[in-house]
């Protein structure tokens, strides 16, 4: 009841923009439409421990007058979905909600995607939460003092899902807000494969993915059959060919069972916003997993019944905020000003 107190977004009816409610129109046409804040990042490389390395994109948020001294600013781990990066403009966005606050944001690029060189033949998956894990401790070992929460979109949220379920509360993390999640990746995988869907997202999406490994060839040639994997014409046999086998899992049923939240929305133990639309193509309404969360008090699942995949585009003329701005804006802050008065109910 605190949440609705100090995050009433949640409680309201939102309403679509007319001329384009349909699922997904409003998750083709958001990326057009909404505006790109301009954010200046600061870059940061961190090595892992295979030796590899990951893109973090700062905005320190120096100017802030709310929270002046640095140490104690508020920080915001952003990650964005499959294959976007800090130039996503839902990551603007929500830097720009976040600047207005006086937070810092540091957002996780995914191995190979921001522009860094590959130095192992290792890239990244829902699964895996090595690499996220490493930045969350990095994160927190530079700023102990200040306030930790994170914010995932899409297969970002997967991930932030994935990691919160196997940590339990046993991380430096005050509450996460999740965005857009596909929760049973069998379901989402056969819902893109809907020829409609096919033709309007799985064919770019898997190029998108092939592009995005191109430029690593020659390191990824090493372990894999490139040739094999550019002939993908579906997400799911781009991961057969490719994630499946680069993560070591005897079978893709058994990379996309692990990637699935859905089975680890039990474990969740800080408090966790989920917003999804059950027009989402990319996460079939009869696949969120609402008994689950039902079941543990530390979730909180928002259901629209338009929206699309991280569409939420509301009024007459969408460019400069959606209904998920203002959720991640409400949210954030109730965390953040309200948080011991919240998680002490």
């Amino acid at each position: 009841c605190l949440t609705v107190e100090y995050c009433p977004v949640v409680t309201e009816t939102y309403y679509p923009t007319i001329w384009c409610w349909e699922g997904r129109v409003q998750t083709l046409l958001r990326p057009f439409i909404t505006s790109r804040p301009q954010v200046q990042y600061r870059n940061e490389l961190i090595k892992t421990a295979d030796g590899g390395q990951i893109s973090l994109d700062w905005f320190d948020n120096n100017d802030s007058s709310y929270y002046p001294d640095a140490s104690t600013r508020p920080t915001v781990l952003l990650l964005p979905g499959l294959t976007g990066t800090s130039k996503e403009s839902y990551i603007l966005h929500m830097i720009y909600q976040s600047e207005t606050l006086g937070y810092r944001c540091v957002v996780f690029n995914n191995r190979g995607i921001a522009g860094e060189e590959l130095l192992t033949p290792r890239t990244y998956c829902a699964a895996n939460t090595e690499d996220l894990e490493a930045v969350i401790h990095h994160v927190h070992s530079l700023h102990p003092s200040a306030p930790f929460m994170a914010a995932g979109v899409s297969m970002g949220g997967m991930l932030l899902l994935n990691y919160l379920g196997k940590t339990g509360r046993d991380t430096p993390l005050m509450a996460a807000a999740i965005f857009s999640a596909g929760w049973n990746v069998f379901e989402s995988v056969e819902s893109l494969e809907k020829p409609l869907n096919w033709l309007l997202f799985n064919y770019y999406l898997t190029t998108c993915l092939q592009s995005s490994i191109s430029r690593h060839r020659q390191m990824l040639e090493k372990l894999f059959d490139m040739d094999l994997v550019m002939k993908a014409r579906t997400v799911r046999e781009f991961d057969k060919q490719f994630t499946s086998v680069m993560f070591g899992y005897r079978s893709i049923d058994d990379y996309y069972e692990d990637s699935s939240p859905c089975r680890k929305l039990k474990s969740v133990g800080i408090p966790v916003l989920c917003l999804n639309s059950v027009d989402d193509v990319f996460s079939p309404a009869h696949a969120i997993p609402v008994e689950t969360a039902k079941q543990n008090a530390n979730v909180a699942l928002v259901l629209t019944s338009c929206g699309g995949h991280i569409g939420f585009l509301e009024g007459i003329w969408p460019r400069k905020c959606t209904y998920m701005d203002r959720v991640f804006k409400q949210f954030v802050q109730a965390v953040f000003e309200h948080g011991n008065k919240i998680f002490s109910m």
